[in-house]
């Protein structure tokens, strides 16, 4: 489950770095990347990085949950 959450983690950064630069450079880096916005590869990534975000949902809102001191306070208690 670890090696999950931290390729999702990796993906929904992923996707907040190419929101950056169309938001300050008007430049998709994913489709730059895979041929364009209508490719399949881009299709794909742009899926995982969605699906990425909702899986992320669920540590956030466990942290939510229980509070933010005692999740932080969990974190290296999952290595």
């Amino acid at each position: 489950m670890r090696a999950l959450n931290l390729v999702t983690l990796f993906l929904v950064i992923v996707g907040g770095l190419n929101w950056l630069l169309v938001g300050i450079a008007d430049f998709d880096l994913v489709a730059a990347l895979f041929g364009g916005q209508d490719t399949a590869l881009a299709t794909i990534v742009y899926v995982l990085v969605g699906l990425s975000a909702l899986w992320q949902l669920v540590p956030f809102v466990k942290a939510m949950s229980v509070g933010e001191t005692h999740a932080e306070a969990n974190i290296g208690s999952h290595r």
